[in-house]
């Protein structure tokens, strides 16, 4: 039986606080203090690429504040969007599902991203993390890019979040020649508030409302989604006054740098309001940087370009902090994704993730706490681009499938794709095909392609477990009301 989100929201209110599942970590709290349920912030960068901070290798780029986070907290070197394209990536992330799975994995004109005015959401009836956490008397908040439909009914207002601040869709969309869109809006809730907005000043207000959102709830749980629009998508990222020009990396580096100001700021604000030992900060990107020419941002030392399924796509830098919690300065090497975060979320909350449906991720509490012996629970993890399986991952190694034709860079690639096979704990950067010797490795990861094919699906074969998008009838654009 199918139950309504409705259902599942009144379930769990109902639920309470039975299970709160916290035997991962330590619970020591300072003398006087009563433990509470912990304070949730998920700071996504959008096609900010694996080497583009300091702690994950970056030298063109000062992100002092990002590698300090990693120092009081845990780098995860093998964490994955899954997808390389934003709407797809921000999907799994709400859901804790593959894209494919909730029908997000491309636009109805065939593209990759949800453009202006589409009629196509992610559907009212998924149940999103900001739902499984109001369920548990969060308050909650999206203060920057949604991209998931900005049409009324899957706006963040209507998917769990009780504010919304941000823009409803990428900030290059309306910089397109031949493009009748609207100017780009910024909305609060439901109501455009400035169009076009100045999209040098995202990145401050963005962070200027996340801590005002922190101030007027410190005394009860709080869950903060703060999607960034930068370093972005556009071929000149744009950062405010303060950092422009200042960075050795152009205007990529600016809005990196003013980014990493932006973290600085919200854990200070956090110190402050001795609420930093009882908040799970997980810093990340939507997918790797895109490929430009020249190169500004840097997937080093992966291969490949965000939009692919390439390490340097979909593999992407991860950060999680929470004192006293998370082993400071330590690191995660197992496969994880940002599909986990509903999951784990929901067991740090004292809750579940929904029953009535599948849900692709998993708890990686043990994960997060550093728990000896702890290991990914992926048997396999798929690579999709747009509706096409072209790779999959089992523990070191990865196969791209055989294919006849293969898409690339939002096209048909004609020619045949013969399967290559890496051992990613040796070979980070994939350089050296392996499908030769180790045939046996080959046939074992197709067999688990094949597994993907009938559960999620593949081109011109839907999976037998997939679940339709949102539609509307008549999109209308978002236009100033005040």
């Amino acid at each position: 039986m199918r139950h309504t989100r409705r259902w599942f929201i009144n379930r769990t209110l109902k639920l309470g606080t039975a299970g709160f599942a916290l035997s991962h970590f330590s619970i020591a709290s300072k003398a006087g203090q009563r433990f509470t349920k912990p304070n949730f912030i998920i700071i996504l960068c959008d096609n900010l690429g694996y080497g583009d901070i300091g702690c994950f290798g970056s030298t063109r780029h000062r992100t002092p504040n990002i590698d300090r986070m990693a120092e009081e907290g845990t780098r995860f070197t093998d964490f994955y969007a899954t997808s390389g394209v934003c709407t797809p990536s921000r999907a799994s992330l709400m859901t804790g599902c593959y894209p494919r799975r909730v029908n997000m994995h491309m636009a109805k004109a065939g593209r990759p991203v949800l453009q202006p005015v589409a009629n196509k959401g992610l559907h009212p009836e998924e149940v999103t993390i900001a739902e499984v956490l109001k369920a548990q008397g969060y308050a909650t908040a999206c203060i920057g890019k949604w991209h998931l439909g900005d049409q009324l009914p899957f706006l963040p207002t209507k998917q769990g979040f009780d504010y919304y601040l941000g823009i409803p869709y990428s900030d290059d969309m309306t910089q397109r020649p031949g493009q009748n869109w609207p100017p780009l809006p910024l909305m609060e809730n439901e109501e455009v508030i400035e169009a076009p907005v100045d999209r040098t000043l995202l990145t401050r207000r963005y962070t200027e409302a996340a801590i005002k959102f922190i101030e007027a709830n410190k005394d009860k749980p709080f869950f903060i989604y703060l999607p960034h629009a930068m370093p972005g998508s556009t071929k000149a990222p744009f950062a405010s006054e303060r950092f422009r020009g200042k960075s050795a990396n152009g205007p990529w580096g600016d809005s990196v740098e003013e980014l990493d100001w932006s973290t600085g700021k919200i854990l200070k604000a956090l110190k402050e309001l001795d609420l930093d030992e009882n908040t799970l900060v997980v810093w990340t990107s939507d997918n790797g940087a895109p490929p430009r020419n020249p190169p500004q941002g840097l997937n080093a030392p992966l291969a490949g370009w965000g939009y692919t399924c390439a390490e340097g796509g979909q593999r992407v830098p991860c950060i999680m902090r929470w004192p006293g919690r998370i082993q400071a300065g330590a690191t995660c090497r197992e496969l994880c994704t940002m599909m986990d975060l509903l999951p784990t979320f929901a067991r740090l909350a004292g809750t579940h993730p929904p029953k009535d449906r599948i849900i692709d991720g998993h708890d990686v509490g043990p994960l997060m706490a550093g728990k000896t012996g702890a290991t990914s629970p992926y048997e396999a993890f798929y690579y999709y681009y747009m509706e096409q399986l072209q790779a999959v991952r089992s523990g070191q190694w990865k196969l791209y499938l055989p294919l006849e034709a293969k898409w690339i860079n939002f096209r048909g690639d004609s020619k045949p794709f013969p399967a290559e096979l890496y051992d990613l704990k040796a070979d980070i950067s994939e350089s050296t095909n392996l499908a030769t010797k180790h045939p046996d490795v080959v046939k074992r990861l197709l067999a688990l392609a094949e597994k993907a094919r009938k559960d999620l699906g593949d081109v011109g074969r839907p999976g037998a477990n997939q679940r339709p998008a949102g539609y509307v009838n008549d999109p209308t654009p978002r236009i100033p009301t005040k």
